[in-house]
């Protein structure tokens, strides 16, 4: 019952017939809160005076996915804005997500990692470039997730084949990852120009020795750029450059020195190349990418007889006159040291034209010259060093072996791995070096350490259950040790150093799994198979049978 009237606190109070509200006879004020009605039938039920089921207002079905639609596609506008896409890119991400969601769109966790995923795909629709690392940086989702999502709408959409959605471009990544670099600001316009020639060719190298293979490309971006900047002077740290790239830094470390590795490689066919390691590689490199420059610039000859520096079209003056200087100080004056190359200087009128590249093959010194010119200059320096002492002050310690100093010109750019060319032309071009996937080399080693542990587990395992035969197989020098190579140092690993490896092993040999199956690795399918597969233990036969 009514208290009284909310103005005058009258009692006179009368409902009216019209509207079935209460009324103040004495003030004339409509009572509010008096007309509710409780709905207790659900939606076929009394109705309630104000709210009547399909009337306009916010609650309605109608403008529930209005609302959603219009929240989703602002949501797909901010996302793209902070990519970095146009607005005629934008509207394809909404084209491409309607047409996924058949105009539904979406909210919840899952939406703003299928409008990077629809951002993505457009991208590489149209060969342009945009990293899914830095994608899913932007959105705050994990890139394996994203990935997930990517292969969904690549699958849902039936994009099949390069033409539709073309492969990742490593080059392009190179090209953008300097230009929007803080790092290469102050640097001059032909500086970066340059860099971005040895980059491109490193690159393209690196794709020819399988560095990118099955990996994720940015992490070779990072360390090709490190290497390009440290060979230029520019002070760039592998840390900032993997921040920028989006890439783990440990990634972009393993990726630079596989980079350095490969250059040793190639640095063998030089007359020092077996003093070539991975420390001083670096200051050989220039040297070393002038032999690979110029060997991909040679044209193939098949009835070539000699292989390696003498068959190579490659400018060694600046090396032969760089081994004939008395001081071999790395970083001493040129202006200060006496010079002897000028006796190994060609007239222009000789009819040799050094300036031709047709004429390169005739210039050419052999491999035994070289090598006879290297031993006479170690020769001469060594007996000038016991001769001089200690009068002149070295700034720096002495360096054991040959280190030659670089060449003012050793980059010519005139190779055709200077531009982007495709995966054929790439793997047709002789740079000094044809490697194998590391991927695949360190698979074939563990296969053959696993099949070693697998001969040395089955010694043991027979050795325990039938001790008294003595027509067993000796271990030998075959199971008495192995090479363990945990990738900083080699050590030896005899027969009696067992590990988990060595457990897991034996107990799927004593539970008769194939021995083809235990080289492949795959240890927890196989004990899951058949040791814990219902607890089925075999019967180990006794030491008298």
């Amino acid at each position: 019952m009514s208290s009284g009237c909310t103005s005058c606190r009258s009692k006179s109070l009368v409902r009216d017939d019209i509207t079935g509200s209460l009324v103040c006879s004495a003030c004339g004020l409509v009572q509010e809160f008096d007309n509710f009605d409780a709905q207790l039938g659900g939606l076929n039920g009394p109705q309630g005076t104000f709210v009547r089921v399909g009337t306009a207002g916010t609650g309605t079905l109608k403008n529930y996915k209005e609302t959603k639609v219009y929240a989703a596609q602002t949501l797909i506008e901010n996302i793209t804005f902070s990519i970095g896409l146009s607005s005629s890119k934008s509207n394809d991400v909404k084209t491409m997500i309607a047409t996924i969601t058949e105009n539904e769109f979406g909210q919840g966790d899952w939406f703003p990692i299928l409008i990077g995923a629809c951002a993505y795909v457009v991208m590489r629709k149209d060969n342009k470039l945009l990293p899914i690392a830095e994608v899913a940086s932007i959105i705050g989702c994990d890139i394996f997730e994203l990935g997930r999502m990517v292969s969904r709408v690549v699958d849902f959409l039936d994009l099949k084949g390069p033409e539709e959605f073309p492969e990742f471009d490593i080059v392009a990544s190179f090209e953008r990852t300097v230009r929007n670099s803080p790092r290469f600001t102050g640097v001059g316009r032909d500086k970066v120009a340059t860099m971005l020639k040895q980059g491109i060719f490193l690159i393209q190298c690196a794709v020819k020795w399988f560095l990118t293979t099955g990996r994720r490309p940015l992490p070779v971006v990072a360390a090709v750029l490190v290497l390009v900047a440290e060979l230029n002077g520019v002070d760039v740290r592998i840390d900032d450059v993997a921040k920028e790239v989006h890439a783990t830094v440990s990634t972009c470390r393993l990726r630079y020195r596989e980079l350095l590795e490969s250059l040793v490689k190639v640095a063998q066919v030089l007359p020092w190349g077996k003093d070539v390691t991975l420390k001083n590689v670096v200051k050989n490199a220039p040297f070393v990418i002038q032999y690979m420059e110029r060997k991909s610039m040679e044209k193939p000859v098949e009835t070539r007889k000699t292989k390696g520096v003498e068959g190579v079209g490659v400018d060694l003056r600046d090396v032969v006159s760089q081994c004939l200087r008395k001081d071999v100080e790395y970083g001493t004056d040129l202006r200060s040291v006496e010079n002897d190359s000028q006796y190994f200087e060609v007239e222009k009128n000789s009819g040799y034209a050094r300036s031709r590249d047709d004429d390169l093959e005739r210039m050419n010194i052999s491999h035994e010259c070289l090598s006879l010119m290297y031993t006479e200059f170690l020769n001469e320096t060594s007996h000038t060093k016991s001769i001089e002492g200690d009068v002149e002050v070295r700034t720096k310690k002495t360096r054991r072996g040959f280190e030659p100093r670089p060449c003012r010109d050793w980059w010519n750019g005139k190779s055709e791995l200077t531009k982007k060319l495709l995966l054929k032309q790439i793997l047709e071009k002789d740079v000094g070096l044809d490697a194998l996937p590391p991927s695949f080399v360190s698979g074939c080693r563990a296969y053959k350490r696993r099949k070693k542990r697998i001969d040395a587990a089955k010694w043991r395992v027979n050795r325990v259950l039938h001790p008294s035969r003595t027509d067993l197989v000796d271990s030998g020098d075959i199971y008495s040790s192995e090479d363990v190579d945990d990738g900083k140092r080699r050590k030896r690993r005899r027969i009696y150093d067992i590990d988990w490896e060595d457990f897991i092993i034996e107990t799927l040999l004593l539970h008769g799994v194939n021995e083809e199956e235990i080289e492949k690795g795959h240890y927890n399918t196989l004990l899951d198979l058949h040791v814990f597969n219902g607890g089925i233990v075999p019967q180990i036969p006794s030491r008298k049978e």
